[in-house]
């Protein structure tokens, strides 16, 4: 059953924030998650078509969730389980779009990844649900500045309009332990808080990805090449 529901967006130090809540012991759904389990599509794709789902049985192995797609349901989630707490994790308007438009805004609709992503099982329909969950929630208006960061700004307050002030923490990564584990009630570890997942290390990610994607792309060219060699070899 769900003990922490994370309101905020990705590029909020989600990740940072998930693996904080993993070493206070409350396992935690993140984004990164349903690419380690495809099999939680179904109840995903069904939320995102507005349709009842089993939240029980996707959450049955977590306490907590954070980023996306989670956030995107913090509404029903919070009427679901009206005991858990609430997280809503922020960060300046603009500095969280610099991050967002080179990382998690681009990944998906950058050729040779975007193509790819929509061939090869299980991406195929997961970049689907990521356009209903993420970029619908921009109006799939991504490279409008502006645009997303009045988005951004109104999440905020309406979080913070639903949510009880008492049930709700609007935190920063960089608050550290402090804020999160009095609003939890659970000692502060002696560890730093997690710093993973910057912009420049998932750059580097979407660099190989990207480099795979064309691999990928241009084997049956090099397996044709490599034919026609061989071909030409035993002909000659």
């Amino acid at each position: 059953m769900l003990k922490i529901i994370g309101a905020g967006f990705g590029r909020t130090g989600t990740l940072s924030l998930k693996t904080a809540l993993n070493q206070l012991g409350y396992p935690c759904y993140h984004m990164d998650e349903l690419f380690k389990h495809p099999e939680h599509l179904p109840y995903w794709e069904a939320a995102s078509h507005g349709q009842p789902t089993d939240w029980d049985k996707l959450f049955e192995a977590y306490t907590a969730t954070v980023d996306w797609p989670g956030a995107r349901f913090w509404r029903e989630l919070s009427e679901r389980y009206p005991d858990a707490k609430v997280v809503l994790s922020v960060r300046s308007p603009q500095s969280w779009y610099r991050s967002a438009s080179e990382t998690i805004f681009t990944v998906g609709r950058k050729f040779p990844i975007s193509l790819i992503a929509r061939l090869i099982p299980p991406t195929n329909r997961m970049m689907p649900l990521v356009e209903r969950v993420v970029h619908a929630t921009f109006d799939h208006r991504l490279d409008d500045e502006a645009h997303c960061v009045a988005v951004f700004e109104r999440h905020i307050e309406e979080v913070r309009r639903v949510i009880p002030a008492e049930r709700l923490l609007v935190f920063e990564v960089k608050q550290g332990w402090g804020p999160l584990c009095a609003f939890l009630g659970v000692p502060e570890p002696s560890t730093p808080f997690p710093n993973v997942n910057d912009t420049e290390e998932f750059k580097r990610r979407i660099q190989t990805m990207n480099i795979i994607s064309w691999v990928v792309l241009l084997m049956p060219f090099e397996l044709l090449a490599l034919m026609t060699y061989m071909a030409w070899a035993l002909l000659r």
